[in-house]
């Protein structure tokens, strides 16, 4: 008799454990066709950002024609800045005095492409479950949490249109379930046209159109004779490193660049400046957290929307070679 209850006690644990293990995977897949949706379908629509006191709304514009993505940005508040994206290449256009300064910057993720097309280092790092169905922006969405595996990252909430696969809305919290930020569409549809007549910045003819082109970065693959990196944070991997050189510095920086799939981490190498004074120290603007220390004659500097413990690991994973 217990013999037949221990087997059907195994039986029982066995099915559970293949349901979660479906249900996750269909978490997962949702979650994959949503990083797809926003580059493949064209979208129109309003969305808000919200971060510690500061909001903002934004109207987007994005249209893919079957090879390329076109996007356009404005910003609603304030200064109307504009954000042109094609392909991987960002042109901002962005009021100031009597001038319109146009700027030139590499692509980056914006909302509503804030998850990665590769989700295999997100699954490593982040556990996700199904949460209710919900309404956004007059649309009917799936709520799926990305929960970090430890305390090295933030976590995730992902409305998810049950129709397009567009997330609707995005909601980034702490440990502590604190909300650090989020973006959230107020209305949304989809258009079929292939015209670009919207393409193009809102002219001011009585202002003067002055190009500032990004200095360009120089791929640094060599490795430094002054520093190595020791450890880095679990699930956290270099994707990206670069010498830039910048405005007032004699001296170039050297950019590299983390992520775990999702979040990302920049830390800044340069050396100390005779006289300068070093800065040593942490803190936290909004969802942001900033690390600064010095290692030999290096000045270390780490932000990221990330953990405090995050960026002082990374930071502290510099180390001098003398």
């Amino acid at each position: 008799m217990m013999f037949k209850y221990f087997v059907l006690v195994c039986l029982f644990a066995s099915a559970s454990l293949n349901v979660q293990a479906a249900s996750d995977e269909d978490a997962w897949q949702a979650l994959q066709k949503a990083a797809d949706a926003a580059h493949v379908l064209s979208y129109q629509g309003i969305f808000v950002c919200q971060s510690g006191q500061h909001t903002k709304s934004v109207e987007i514009k994005h249209m893919f024609n079957g090879q390329q993505e076109y996007s356009r940005n404005v910003v609603l508040d304030g200064a109307p800045r504009e954000v042109f994206s094609q392909g991987g290449n960002l042109t901002i256009y962005n009021p100031k005095n009597e001038k319109i300064i146009i700027e030139k910057r590499r692509g980056q993720n914006m909302f509503p492409a804030i998850l990665p097309t590769n989700l295999v280092a997100v699954k490593a790092s982040y556990s996700v479950r199904t949460g209710e169905t919900e309404r956004v922006a007059d649309r009917q969405a799936q709520v799926l949490l990305l929960e970090p595996k430890d305390n090295l990252r933030y976590g995730y909430r992902f409305w998810v249109d049950t129709e397009y696969g567009l997330v609707l809305k995005s909601v980034m919290f702490n440990n502590r379930n604190e909300t650090m930020d989020s973006i959230a569409f107020s209305q949304v549809n989809l258009f079929n046209t292939v015209d670009l007549d919207w393409f193009k910045p809102k002219i001011d003819a009585n202002k003067n159109y002055v190009m500032e082109d990004e200095i360009a970065a120089q791929a640094d693959n060599n490795p430094s004779p002054h520093w190595v990196l020791k450890e880095l944070p679990a699930g956290y991997r270099k994707v990206d490193q670069m010498m830039r050189t910048v405005r007032g510095k004699a001296l170039p920086v050297t950019h590299v660049i983390f992520s775990d799939g999702l979040a990302s981490v920049s830390l800044f190498i340069e050396p100390l400046a005779n006289g300068a004074k070093p800065r040593v120290g942490r803190s936290v603007v909004g969802n942001t957290s900033f690390y600064s220390n010095v290692t030999g004659f290096l000045q270390i500097t780490v932000l990221g929307e990330v953990p405090e413990a995050t960026v002082a690991q990374i930071a502290n994973a510099v180390v001098f070679v003398k």
